[in-house]
């Protein structure tokens, strides 16, 4: 039987002007996929970066387009063999698929269970919805890229921000020394979230403070702010020290700094690792706005701007 929804979509690239909020067809729910209606959807800068076609060449994609690709829900229906979660259960997933179509800004998704993750318990819809994408980012670029130790030290450039503050609270889970990078007014922010150091980046030069701090250099870079930002710090990595970005791909850095980039991938064990750090208290989600979907367009311009505090979120 087929279903209807309310989802935002727009039909070519372009500003916010482009989204509308229409009624959609559901597909049907197949082998190992499940129907979930989504409770919370988190919006995220690659969402307007998406829609503007910056990653047109590098991500396939099909109109009209659905954004979003953060969400928490509950599961309605199950196809055939999809079994690790019960009609009723609570979800969480970074959903974004190999062709960009059918995202979260939306009633419902219909998605292969492989993606989802059971949500963590202690926190709401809308504060899950947020960890998906930001959590994985940061969690794939401190440890599997950045191999980050008990006892290290990491500069996180753009520490106020989404993946940034996920970041700061990860790293300090995992027993490293963190400094964070941010403007004055959010100084407070990061040390709530566990920052030992905070380095504001105006009117100085963040390699210099950083050393100040760690005479010896920091054994991590995990860049969410590129830039200037950026080109100042390397002089305060370890001869031995990693860079890791989110942003740049290394075309205007030295090719002997040990450097990779990441690109967030979907992955549920890591979900779950996820979800055991914020049942345990050492992660927190600041959800600063919650928009309806009506409003996505808004949620969007919001996004654009780079200077969201912690999480906004879509509540379809």
């Amino acid at each position: 039987m087929k279903k209807d929804m309310q989802a935002a979509t727009y039909k070519e690239f372009g500003g916010a002007d482009k989204i509308e909020v229409t009624t959609v067809t559901l597909p049907e729910v197949k082998e190992g996929e499940v129907l979930v209606r989504i409770k919370a959807a988190g919006v995220n800068p690659v969402d307007a970066a998406v829609r503007e076609g910056y990653l047109k060449d590098f991500l396939p994609y099909k109109f009209p387009i659905i954004p979003g690709w953060d969400m928490a829900g509950v599961i309605e229906e199950r196809g055939f063999s999809a079994r690790r979660f019960e009609v009723g259960d609570a979800v969480y997933a970074y959903a974004r698929r190999p062709v960009v179509q059918h995202g979260t800004f939306a009633e419902y998704i219909v998605i292969p269970e492989s993606y989802l993750s059971a949500k963590p318990e202690n926190i709401s819809f809308e504060e899950a919805a947020g960890i998906p994408l930001v959590g994985l980012t940061a969690y794939q670029s401190l440890f599997d890229a950045g191999q980050l130790q008990q006892g290290q030290t990491v500069l996180i450039l753009g520490g106020s921000g989404g993946v940034g503050s996920l970041g700061i609270q990860l790293a300090k889970a995992k027993g490293a020394t963190v400094i964070g990078v941010a403007s004055q007014k959010n100084h407070t922010f990061m040390k709530e979230l566990g920052a030992d150091f905070t380095i504001d980046y105006k009117d100085q030069d963040v390699g210099a403070a950083t050393k100040k701090i760690a005479p010896d250099g920091v054994d991590l870079i995990f860049d969410c702010a590129s830039g200037e930002t950026l080109q100042q710090s390397l002089s305060a990595l370890k001869p031995s020290g990693k860079l890791v970005s989110i942003l740049n791909q290394g075309q205007d850095l030295d090719k002997s700094i040990d450097f990779e980039y990441v690109f967030v991938e979907p992955n549920s064990s890591q979900l779950d690792k996820l979800r055991a750090f914020t049942e345990a208290g050492q992660l927190k989600v600041h959800v600063s706005h919650t928009y309806s979907l009506q409003q996505t367009a808004e949620a969007l311009t919001q996004i654009q701007t780079l200077h969201t505090k912690g999480k906004i979120v879509i509540t379809p």
